[in-house]
């Protein structure tokens, strides 16, 4: 019944074009591309600076995702390793002063 009473006052409902335009799809990182990636930022000073630029440099969401992780675990376990090494530290010293 909708259809006819659509005919009947000249309304062409169903010939318009979809509203809905979908985003640009980005290309996922290939095998090679991400094995390159975990090589450069496995070396030392350069993967650090790389992880910054890949991080906050635009580029590939999925890469972006992954350095802005890996970058949060850097910080993290440099927080461990000094809260550790303090511990350690202060535990070597107060051995090492009874031993005067």
């Amino acid at each position: 019944m909708d259809y006819n009473y659509n005919m009947m006052n000249n309304q062409q409902f169903y010939n318009q074009p979809p509203v809905y335009n979908p985003p640009e799809l980005e290309q996922p990182c290939g095998v090679g591309d991400w094995m390159l990636t975990l090589f450069l930022s496995c070396i030392p000073v350069i993967g650090f600076i790389l992880l910054l630029i890949w991080a906050f440099g635009g580029g590939n969401k999925s890469k972006a995702n992954w350095a802005k992780a890996t970058l949060i675990w850097m910080v993290i376990g440099i927080v461990f390793s000094i809260i550790f090494f303090s511990v350690v530290g202060t535990a070597m010293f107060q051995i090492a002063r009874q031993y005067r």
